[in-house]
């Protein structure tokens, strides 16, 4: 079957419709910016926006089939995780 949307420009999303789209509050949503944590996002003169296959790429990395099944992979929630420290005016901080 053809994709219906074949042949069309990307659709793009505001943070309060890409909120919606994902059954999250648009704040949740900028905290997952600010946190790296989220979907992939745009500036388009100084507008955030979403393309719809980023949006759902990240959340079907997040799909499991049980309670039990590890997944391809994680959604993490929208707070810092501490990955790799960051430099803080030219040190680490700690």
């Amino acid at each position: 079957m053809s994709d219906p949307n074949a042949g069309l420009p990307p659709r793009y999303l505001r943070t309060p419709e890409a909120a919606r789209f994902l059954s999250l509050s648009g704040r949740t949503l900028e905290k997952h910016r600010t946190y790296g944590t989220g979907p992939a996002y745009r500036k388009l003169g100084g507008r955030v926006v979403y393309a719809l296959e980023d949006l759902k790429a990240w959340a079907d990395r997040g799909a499991k089939t049980s309670t039990s099944d590890p997944g391809a992979g994680t959604v993490l929630p929208a707070k810092r995780h501490a990955a790799v420290p960051r430099p803080y005016a030219g040190q680490v901080r700690r």
